[in-house]
């Protein structure tokens, strides 16, 4: 079956990268499964193995109807992930997700979910190497960003290994690597994450700048230096408590 760039499509072939996946995720009989974007189904029939309770999500129809063929008894729900509302899948326990993500959807997917984690136990996603560096990048490194924040607000976050271009047909152009990321036992006592979301926004989209300039508006410089923060760093400078912090002062709260 041939790919369909508009859908991001790169199917996983090598049957040891596939083993070495479904052994890092160690899915149980008593487990709940989603898997996103299933494709012709290399994760699938070795998750069915284990015995979990698996639903597929696949937005190509004759992918759909080809895992429906290959595996009767699997639930495929045929559908874009990006609609598709979670809360319609039936069952008490939290959910275990997985998927190989195309890079056009990884980000808003990955804050689709973010929004439902409650609901979530652990994720495990193939990611563009770039999207994963992103993810676990620590403050004050050049990949860390608005995703590396909201990221660190949910979830641990934990590179697993890499997967090469020759692991996929047809290749792509890029790394990939698998990712777990796994919500925080321990709430954040700051949960106005619409204004973390605007602030984050507004300083990272003039990364270059200090502090003091780019988040002109939200919050003075004599609010940052009350917070024991330089109003000379920059946004990739600060950590999550920084922001949570200048969140919590911000004139959005008012």
């Amino acid at each position: 079956m041939r790919a369909r760039k508009r859908f991001g499509q790169n199917f996983l072939h090598d049957q040891n990268l596939i083993r070495k996946i479904v052994n890092a995720i160690n899915p149980k009989p008593e487990d709940h499964v989603i898997e996103i974007g299933p494709g012709r189904g290399a994760l699938t029939a070795l998750l069915l193995k284990s015995g979990c309770q698996l639903d597929v999500i696949e937005i190509d129809r004759d992918l759909a109807s080809e895992l429906r063929e290959k595996h009767p008894q699997l639930n495929v729900i045929e559908s874009d992930v990006l609609k598709f509302d979670f809360s319609q899948i039936e069952g008490s326990r939290p959910l275990r997700i997985v998927g190989n993500l195309p890079y056009n959807i990884s980000t808003p997917l990955l804050f689709k979910l973010f929004n439902q984690i409650d609901s979530i136990r652990d994720m495990y996603f193939m990611l563009q190497l770039e999207v994963v560096n992103r993810l676990t990048a620590e403050h004050s490194h050049s990949d860390y960003g608005r995703l590396s924040v909201m990221s660190q607000y949910y979830c641990q976050s934990e590179k697993l290994f890499t997967v090469p271009p020759e692991a996929f047909i047809p290749r792509p152009k890029v790394m990939s690597a698998i990712v777990r990321l796994t919500p925080q036992n321990k709430k954040n006592d700051f949960t106005d994450t619409e204004v973390l979301r605007k602030i984050l926004i507004q300083a990272f989209s003039m990364r270059r700048k200090t502090i003091r300039n780019a988040l002109k508006g939200y919050v003075t410089a004599e609010d940052i230096i009350a917070l024991g923060l330089d109003p000379r760093a920059r946004p990739e400078n600060l950590s999550l408590s920084n922001y949570i912090a200048i969140a919590k002062t911000s004139t959005l709260n008012l």
